[in-house]
């Protein structure tokens, strides 16, 4: 049984896949297996991806016959897994060479440990590196758990066994399954934060959370959200409100305003020198 499993859950990514494979082979850690999920592609991915990996037998590559979301593919990802430490990567994103050996050495390390994460570094499309995010060592199930600002991120990788005591990935979850099983996790068993850049996460059109995507990414981390304060017990009704209703209160402001400034009147005054104001608005 090999030390570590990657988890790849792939729709319509594999014109990305080169680079992430490339990443892989490239680990310092060489003992790996790759398990790939396709969640019914739409375009060649599958051609694309046997085409790269060919007879490497690393790579196990499965199929979902139909499509079924995110939840449901990164669920069975998991069931598929034949190792106790497995972590995810999507296939439009890469690993630098040492991050399974530092994640490998940071589990051993940690026995008691259910989820170790690091930081990541956001790439443009073509994967050249923009920014570092950091991650944040959650201690306890306070706000920062919630992980608003990101503070669990990539380079994610889970104890099988912990993990098996959760509820598990909701199948349900279409974009944020990710916020949900780190909650999860962070209920059952402490969690460790490397300090380490291990992860190349690439920005485009079609990233499921990114872009146009945004806010779908939002709306489910909120519906992740109000599923652990059903776990809880707890209520999370003011924490919506903080984060919302001001928001709203501040956007309807902002319209209010624009049209102020768009009126004919208002025009007329800045003409007449009437509403010196108007060229700040």
């Amino acid at each position: 049984m090999s030390k570590f499993s990657v988890l790849i859950a792939n729709y319509n990514n594999g014109h990305f896949f080169e680079e992430c494979y490339q990443s892989l082979i490239a680990q310092t850690e060489t003992d790996w297996e790759t398990v790939i999920l396709d969640d019914g592609s739409t375009d060649n991915s599958l051609e694309i991806i046997k085409k790269i990996v060919e007879d490497d037998p690393r790579f196990k590559i499965h199929q979902n016959g139909e499509n079924k979301g995110i939840g449901y593919t990164k669920k069975k990802l998991i069931s598929l897994a034949a190792s106790e430490i497995c972590g995810f990567l999507d296939p439009d994103d890469a690993l630098v060479p040492h991050a399974l050996e530092i994640v490998l050495k940071t589990h051993s390390e940690n026995k008691e440990v259910g989820l170790v994460y690091s930081n990541l570094i956001f790439c443009d499309e073509n994967l050249n590196p923009q920014a570092v995010h950091k991650a944040k060592q959650i201690t306890e199930l306070d706000q920062s758990y919630y992980n608003f600002k990101g503070e669990i991120s990539s380079f994610a990788a889970l104890k099988k066994s912990i993990y098996e005591k959760t509820a598990g990935i909701d199948p349900f979850l279409k974009i944020a399954e990710d916020k949900d099983w780190y909650m999860k996790i962070c209920e059952t068993a402490p969690v460790k934060y490397i300090d380490e850049d291990l992860y190349l996460y690439r920005i485009h059109n079609n990233g499921i959370s990114t872009t146009k995507n945004t806010e779908k990414a939002l709306y489910w981390h909120w519906v992740a959200l109000i599923k652990m304060a059903e776990r809880r017990n707890i209520n999370i009704e003011d924490l919506f409100v903080q984060n919302y209703v001001p928001r709203n209160k501040y956007q309807y402001s902002l319209d209010k305003l624009e049209r102020v400034k768009n009126s004919r009147w208002a025009q007329l005054g800045n003409k007449l020198g009437l509403f010196k104001i108007f060229k700040y608005l």
